[in-house]
């Protein structure tokens, strides 16, 4: 069972690094193919090499990811709430204004009331 969670786990790993590779819009095609041919013909080397050479990268690409998918989340949930598409102008600026209040939320500078308040007056004009 340990051998084939460590299997399981080898490959989780592998497709994650195969996928930080494409994803990665500061290599050009030719890095790509590059990295991509050394993870491939020697996996267990390539991967470690990769890590190692790349890993800081890994995370603060996931971190812009997740930002850029909040951001949007965020905007779709603020025009279905509207009713009508707002401008991008104003749209910008709303998100803007409830990022701010979601951080001040996260790290308890307002309570959950304050928050919600807040939320639905941002929303609302």
């Amino acid at each position: 069972m340990l051998w084939f969670f460590l299997w399981v786990m080898w490959f989780v790993l592998l497709f994650r690094v195969i996928g930080d590779i494409f994803r990665d819009d500061t290599m050009g095609g030719g890095a790509k193919a590059g990295w991509t041919v050394f993870v491939c013909l020697l996996p267990y080397l390539g991967v470690f090499v990769y890590l190692i050479a790349r890993g800081r990268g890994m995370g603060e690409r996931d971190v812009r990811q997740m930002q850029r998918q909040e951001q949007a989340f965020r905007s779709y949930v603020q025009e279905a709430a509207a009713g009508t598409p707002a401008t991008d102008e104003a749209r910008a600026t709303r998100v803007d204004e409830l990022t701010r209040l979601a951080g001040l939320h996260d790290h308890g500078d307002i309570t959950d009331a304050e928050y919600e308040q807040a939320k639905a007056k941002v929303l609302a004009g």
